[in-house]
Parts: structure tokens; sequence; C-alpha cells
């Protein structure tokens, strides 16, 4: 059983908190048919280290409270979050971080896409292709843009490592 000491559960909190401010930083880009939230290369921390998962998790839930869908975008956005967090953590020893950067891409395109059909009733695959667009430039270009290069900086590396194994981009 895994021990959380002060530190981590104050790199997990900082760091959800980051992604909330991040993500109402971005106001209205940050929500509906066209997302473009920066707070998502956050997202890539999952990568280095499973306690991100949680961070990102109780971020994006918290941020998607603020959004004019509430609640629904809440369960829908913090679901997508969640399994996208997963499999990047997951994934992280068999792929490298570009291609573990497309699961937030991929999640969050579809389940977004169904939210978005469901509550506003607008187009399924239009909603899907928007997201996915404001994701992987968010994730997959910035995001791995940024986190490769501080990955680089053991200073870094050790901010964010929290007894977990240290993984390099």
């Amino acid at each position: 059983m895994e021990i959380f000491n002060a530190r981590r559960i104050t790199n997990i909190g900082v760091m959800a908190a980051l992604y909330v401010v991040a993500t109402l930083l971005c106001g209205g880009l940050a929500y509906g048919q066209v997302q473009f939230r920066v707070s998502e290369m956050l997202m890539l921390l999952c990568f280095f280290n499973k306690d991100y998962i949680i961070s990102m998790t109780l971020g994006c839930f918290i941020a998607n409270l603020f959004s004019s869908l509430g609640f629904i975008d809440a369960g829908f956005g913090t679901a997508a979050t969640l399994l996208a967090a997963i499999l990047i953590y997951v994934s992280r020893n068999k792929t490298n971080l570009f291609v573990a950067s497309l699961f937030p891409v991929i999640t969050n395109a579809f389940i977004v896409a169904a939210e978005l059909k469901m509550v506003l009733g607008l187009p399924y695959w239009v909603n899907a292709a928007w997201v996915a667009l404001g994701e992987f430039v968010c994730v997959s270009v910035l995001g791995v843009i940024v986190v490769s290069a501080l990955a680089k900086n053991k200073g870094f590396m050790k901010l964010i490592m929290t007894g977990s194994e240290v993984k390099t981009a």
C-alpha cells in the first residue's frame, strides 16, 4: 500500500488547482464546441507519475463546474479526463510522449461530442472534430513541446516526482 505523504498530497492539490486556474483563464474557449484549454497540457504529467491522474481528474471536475452545462459537463468531461489520464499512465512504458498525448484528443473528442449532442443537439461528428482539434493543439503540439523541454530539467523532474519511478520523455 502506497503512503500519501504531505509532499504527494501537496503536489496533487497544487496541480489540480493549476488545472482549474489555467482552464478558467481560457474563458469561453475552455467550454463548448470549440475547446482550447491550455490546462490540458498538464495531462502529460500522468506520463511521469500516476499521482497526476488524481490531480487532473479533480481539476477537471472543479473546472467543469464553471461550465454553462455544470454538473453534466463535470460528469462527462471528468470521465473523459480520467480515462485519458489512466491510458497515458498505463501506456508510458510502451510508447512515447507524443503518442500518449493522443489519448486526451481521442477520449475528449468522442465523450465531449456525445455530451454536446445529447445536451445541446449539436452534430456529433462536427463536435468530435472541433474538440479533437482543440485538444490536439493544446496537448499534442503545445503540451508535448513544453513538457518535453521541462522533462530534460532534473530540477523539474525532481519537483513532479513524489516517490514514483522516474520516466523520461
